[in-house]
């Protein structure tokens, strides 16, 4: 399952979310190269990746806004890219641009440290955005949670595009994470599956206090869970899957 698009459209231009996206896609391009070197590229995410050992012991508190911008790999990047333009657009539009930026960095900030206080003595580098852009799932979930989100369904040689609340796919992703972090040892390496969940909560938790100046409580029962202006429309048409005739 891999949301797509939201039916919550921007009433305003998401610079911040441009910049963001281009300061990520640069920054791997600019050390891209490496990663057939195994020497170089260990070295280069020994200095801005995060490790957790070494914070732990009051080090490389920087990393934690580095490793942000880091990522292992083009699907890493792609699929970073893809969940902080659907979901990061609607958070800059209610926000606007300098708190969004600053809650960003705070969600992503904060996800890095629960992942530190999940694997305090690892030494495995880490990197990716995907802290900060849990907390922006986060904050979606709190002040959208009836959004629709249209997800894309592959199984074998079945596609299909369909349409689920924000919710429910939001929820799902983040027991995925839970599951996810139960089962693996951190120290291991692998998905920060702690960082992920941490980060969403991050995120969801400061953004409370816009969720209470939009009436809290009483903001739901506004909107029902939907965004405070129409959903865009899309047009959905089901795929079929392809028959064999049979004698």
């Amino acid at each position: 399952m891999l949301p797509i698009r939201d039916h919550n459209p921007s009433g305003r231009t998401p610079y911040v979310i441009y910049l963001l996206m281009a300061a990520n896609i640069l920054i791997f391009l600019s050390y891209v190269g490496m990663m057939d070197n195994a020497r170089l590229i260990n070295r280069f995410f020994f200095d801005y990746a995060i490790i957790p050992a070494r914070i732990a012991d009051g080090f490389s508190f920087e990393t934690l806004v580095t490793s942000m911008f880091l990522h292992g790999g083009w699907m890493h990047l792609a699929g970073n890219m893809l969940f902080l333009w659907i979901f990061g657009d609607n958070l800059e539009d209610e926000m606007g641009h300098i708190p969004f930026l600053l809650f960003y960095f705070a969600s992503g900030i904060g996800a890095g440290l629960i992942h530190v206080l999940a694997s305090p003595a690892s030494v495995i580098p880490t990197v990716g955005a995907s802290g900060a852009i849990a907390g922006v799932m986060g904050g979606y979930l709190l002040l959208f949670p009836r959004a629709r989100v249209d997800i894309l369904l592959i199984l074998l040689i079945y596609f299909r595009i369909f349409s689920i609340p924000a919710f429910v796919m939001l929820g799902v992703w983040l027991g995925m994470q839970f599951l996810g972090g139960v089962s693996s040892d951190p120290d291991q390496g692998g998905v920060a599956y702690w960082a992920h969940a941490g980060g969403f909560f991050v995120g969801l938790g400061l953004c409370i206090p816009l969720w209470l100046k939009r009436g809290g409580p009483t903001y739901w029962n506004r909107t029902h869970g939907h965004p405070p202006h129409p959903e865009h429309k899309y047009k959905l048409s089901p795929s079929r899957i392809p028959r064999i005739p049979r004698k």
